[in-house]
């Protein structure tokens, strides 16, 4: 996800999303785990877009 796209968001839209990206990356590592995943890129970007929603979300917290 772009973070153009983040910044349209809500707060609570992005903790919506939030959870959802989390819980997509723990449901991976298990399937990578059982080894039935051959691509890992999918986790990279998981990771990243966790990352620029914790970004925005801490912004956020600080303005107020």
């Amino acid at each position: 996800m772009k973070i153009k796209e983040l910044k349209e968001k809500n707060i609570a839209e992005l903790k919506k999303l939030l959870a959802e990206k989390e819980e997509n990356i723990r449901k991976f590592r298990f399937e990578l785990a059982t080894k039935q995943v051959k691509g890992t890129r999918q986790i990279r970007t998981e990771k990243r877009d966790v990352a620029r929603i914790l970004t925005l979300i801490h912004n956020e917290d600080k303005k107020v």
